[in-house]
C-alpha cells in the first residue's frame, strides 16, 4: 500500500508510489464513456454553477411559474429571467406548457428534481 504524503497541507495530498495498477487501469478504460458524454455532462453541471439559474430551479422546484413570477420573485426584469431559463431549456432542465397566453415553465423531469435534491442535501451534510 502506498503511502500519501500530504506535505504538510491536506491541499497537497501526493502518492508516493510509482506502481500502475494495469487491472485498475484497463478495467476503467473498458467503460470509460465517450468524449462527447463527458463535454455533455460537463454543460449540464455549468447550468448549476450559476446562483441565478439555481434560484430559478429552486422555484420551479416548488411550483411551475410564469416568467413575470419568476421575474417579480427574484427581483429581475422578464428580459434576464427569459436568458437563463433558455439556457435551462437548452439543457433540458426545464421545460414549459402554454395556456393561452401565458407559458408555465417547471422543472423537466424527476431526474432534475433528483439531481436538484441531491446536491441540496449534500451541501447540508
Amino acid at each position: 500500500m502506498a503511502k500519501l504524503n500530504t506535505g504538510g497541507s491536506p491541499s497537497t495530498i501526493q502518492c508516493d508510489c510509482e506502481v500502475i495498477h494495469e487491472e485498475v487501469v484497463n478495467r476503467v478504460r473498458d467503460i470509460m464513456l465517450d468524449g462527447g458524454d463527458f463535454n455533455a455532462l460537463a454543460n449540464l453541471y455549468k447550468m448549476f454553477s450559476d446562483p441565478t439559474r439555481i434560484k430559478i430551479m429552486w422555484a420551479l422546484h416548488c411550483n411551475e411559474m410564469c416568467v413575470c413570477d419568476l421575474a417579480v420573485l427574484l427581483n429581475m426584469t422578464k428580459s434576464a429571467i427569459s436568458h437563463q431559463l433558455k439556457s435551462l431549456r437548452l439543457t433540458n432542465l426545464v421545460k414549459f406548457t402554454k395556456q393561452g397566453k401565458v407559458v408555465y415553465y417547471s422543472l423537466a423531469d424527476d431526474h432534475v428534481k433528483d439531481i436538484f435534491e441531491q446536491g441540496l442535501a449534500h451541501i447540508n451534510e
